[in-house]
């Protein structure tokens, strides 16, 4: 058996992880091994449809230390106008490179095609997946578990409805491989998913008319114009505004949505009903013009089972034929994930802590790790914010989240660093404050934010630190 020592132990490769072990090193001496099932850092990218894009633009994606892509704005295509989004092959080797830099360094060790295995008597454990070798690990300071929140992804998720032998039925990631065309392309699945493979069959030149859509529950989705850094961070700084002021006045998460979308926030794929899904997807108008062409929309509820001649549904049932390609868009992304306190001794878990990327919020929970020895205090600068999935929660979300910024906002070392750290959309403001955008979402979050907390506690109750 194969012995190590290391200060801490990460597990899991994903974006989470490498972010968090790039904040970690970069602030700090330690040394870190980093294990992952897969054979390469990336994460659920190693394994995603071949046509998915960041939902993101690049140049706020990945870890701190490196750029990812080449900061530019798209000039034509359904991205025109703003800043361009890796794919998922770009962002793969991406992270390859940047572990390539950490491995150099001599202070992070690498372990693919490994399967942590839990700790015995104080001793951490894993597993190669290939001849079977064992490690045993001595951790001085921390497990890290980056797995926490993994997304859940079509081509490694098994549907929770029956198929029958003869069907057409695939994951996303097979509409590459089809031989011959099909009768029909039935999308189930309601999420961000399932947006991205009807754009791509409409991209690709199917017509609306032979594109079905089950689509159970609609969702609230974040307009990518609000979302664009550097020299578009006007756009990202009116958001917050719009967040502030939306919070401050809402009286339900219902409402709160309702403000968002008059602002141009939030938007809804059909206008005529009320969404009940929030994951935090990303769209265009132009994507959302493309997907209102689908209008063979079913809404019987989940899917029950999928036979040669129908598909039966919570609700009813609908015709089918076996030479039509239904495609599973079910899995759930963002996995709903009950919070537990982020650091506790021996152990870190990581978790979202901000409503924007993933990497953001786990190189804010490196950096706190690295300036900070007090677990109580660590976990007051980074509250869990819950993805429940469900567009109820948002008030919620919405307290979480501007209670952290909050948090680590007087913080001047935390602050300091969180206005260079790359991943931040915000991280350019600074070098616009001529932009009148930014200015007037200063002045407006400055106005609203005291209100803005006081209407949250009182609509949902105060929080473990907040004054009765």
């Amino acid at each position: 058996m194969r012995e190590l020592e290391t200060d801490y132990l990460v597990v899991g490769a994903g974006a989470s992880g490498m972010a968090f072990v790039d904040s970690l090193v970069a602030a700090t001496d330690a040394e870190v091994v980093l294990v992952d099932r897969r054979h390469r850092p990336g994460g659920h990218w190693l394994d995603a449809y071949p046509f998915v894009r960041l939902h993101q633009p690049s140049a706020c994606y990945g870890v701190s230390s490196r750029v990812l892509g080449d900061d530019r704005i798209d000039e034509v295509g359904p991205n025109a106008g703003f800043y361009e989004r890796a794919t998922a092959a770009e962002i793969c080797e991406y992270f390859h490179r940047v572990l390539e830099d950490h491995v150099a360094s001599g202070r992070v060790q690498f372990f693919g095609m490994s399967d942590y295995r839990g700790a015995d008597a104080g001793v951490h454990h894993f597993v190669s997946l290939l001849n079977g070798e064992q490690t045993a690990v001595r951790v001085r300071r921390r497990l890290v578990d980056a797995t926490y929140t993994e997304s859940e992804i079509p081509s490694r998720h098994t549907p929770a409805f029956e198929v029958d032998a003869g069907v057409r039925f695939v994951p996303p990631n097979d509409l590459v491989r089809l031989q011959e065309p099909a009768t029909r392309y039935t999308v189930v699945g309601a999420g961000k998913t399932a947006m991205d493979t009807c754009s791509w069959l409409l991209d690709e030149g199917v017509d609306p008319g032979r594109i079905r859509w089950i689509r159970p529950r609609d969702g609230w989705t974040f307009n990518r114009a609000c979302f664009q850094p550097l020299t578009l961070v006007g756009s990202f700084m009116q958001l917050q505004a719009c967040w502030v002021r939306a919070a401050a006045a809402a009286e339900s998460a219902g409402d709160f949505a309702r403000r968002l979308e008059a602002d141009g926030v939030l938007m809804r794929i059909d206008p005529d009903v009320e969404p009940t899904v929030f994951r935090g997807s990303t769209l265009s108008t132009g994507e959302l013009d493309s997907l209102q062409q689908v209008e063979n929309v079913v809404r019987l509820g989940k899917v029950l089972r999928i036979g040669t001649e129908r598909i039966e549904l919570e609700q009813g049932s609908i015709a089918t034929d076996p030479a039509e390609v239904s495609v599973d868009c079910t899995a759930a992304g963002v996995r709903p994930t009950a919070p537990r306190p982020i650091f506790e001794p021996g152990r870190i878990t990581l978790q979202y802590v901000t409503i924007g990327g993933v990497p953001w919020g786990a190189a804010i929970i490196g950096r706190v790790e690295a300036t900070r020895d007090d677990d109580a205090e660590k976990n007051r600068l980074c509250p869990v914010v819950v993805f429940s999935g469900n567009a109820s929660d948002l008030l919620r979300i919405a307290r979480t989240g501007m209670s952290g910024m909050g948090a680590r906002a007087v913080e001047a070392d935390l602050s300091t660093w969180d206005a260079s750290c790359r991943l931040n959309p915000a991280a350019a403001v600074t070098d616009h404050l001529d932009d009148p955008r930014v200015t007037e979402a200063f002045t407006a979050i400055g106005a609203n934010l005291q209100a803005a907390m006081s209407n949250l506690t009182e609509r949902l109750g105060p929080t473990a630190t907040s004054p009765v």
